[in-house]
């Protein structure tokens, strides 16, 4: 709960920056001058573009369960489950949270993913791939990577820094279109043709430039679910999951939010990834020397 609320007040106070900067510059009478209602445009902003995400959070574990098929382990019904169980329950206790849902979804592919709206209330969940793959002191890694990522409030990290860059996009995408439609195409009232189409191609280009910026901070935090995997089960236990999953010659696609908290290190463009490449993952561990 800390963590949404310093980041709302990140958020609120970003805004307000904003707003000194135009207000010391003039802009704000710029604007004021093309009947644009500086102050009712960012708090539009901000209401539309957080709003998506911190949904989209608050609804996480329900879409998850459906979108992967996850069936939860209520009651272990053999020696893995039990063992699944024992291993992220003994986790929990060491990072101090409440131990998450534990689920399997049925995929050949070795991944893992964590989701959830606190750390307190999340889902852990295994693919039976990754239980037939590899072996205990491996899968033992990559639940402690996933339960790292609950731990240091990752999901709700990831959510809120989404939800800034989707207000600053609207923010100046609606800009840019007003301006375009007022100045160019001479719109003395209301919004022309022009405003919108402008404005949908500046919230394209904008929404770019962004996802670098949130998949850099995804892959940032990465490493850091790694030394925390390592932490838990062990520096050699952690390189031997990535290792492992180099080797394999296929990455599962997870749907929508939850490909920034799988295992797999696939990825188009580095800018666009939400992992680093494995032997960046793995070399970065091999060189920590605070790990055991």
């Amino acid at each position: 709960m800390l963590r949404i609320v310093l980041f709302l007040a990140t958020n609120a106070a970003i805004l307000v920056v904003i707003s000194i900067i135009f207000t010391v510059f003039g802009l704000s009478n710029t604007l004021d001058a093309q009947g644009i209602n500086f102050n009712q445009l960012l708090i539009m902003s901000a209401i539309i573009g957080m709003t998506g995400s911190v949904m989209s959070l608050a609804m996480s574990k329900w879409s998850a369960k459906r979108a992967m098929g996850v069936i939860i382990i209520d009651h272990p019904r053999n020696e893995t489950e039990h063992w699944l169980v024992a291993t992220i329950t003994q986790q929990a206790q060491q990072l101090g949270i409440n131990t998450p849902e534990i689920g399997i979804f049925d995929t050949p592919e070795a991944n893992a993913f964590a989701t959830g709206m606190n750390k307190n209330n999340a889902l852990v969940a295994v693919s039976t791939g990754l239980l037939e793959q590899m072996n205990s002191h491996e899968i033992e890694a990559v639940i402690g990577h996933e339960m790292t990522h609950i731990s240091n409030g990752d999901m709700v990290t990831m959510a809120l820094i989404q939800g800034v860059m989707n207000t600053f996009v609207y923010f100046f995408a609606t800009l840019i279109g007003t301006f375009v439609d007022r100045a160019i195409f001479k719109t003395e009232r209301g919004y022309g043709p022009a405003y919108y189409l402008v404005q949908f191609i500046a919230q394209l280009a904008l929404g770019i430039l962004a996802s670098i910026i949130v998949m850099w901070f995804s892959r940032y935090r990465e490493f850091k679910a790694d030394a925390g995997g390592a932490k838990l089960a062990g520096r050699q236990k952690m390189i031997a999951a990535l290792q492992a999953l180099q080797q394999a010659q296929e990455y599962p696609a997870l749907p929508g939010q939850l490909a920034a908290f799988g295992i797999h290190g696939g990825g188009f463009s580095k800018w666009f990834m939400s992992h680093p490449p494995l032997t960046e993952r793995i070399a970065a561990l091999q060189n920590a020397p605070s790990i055991n």
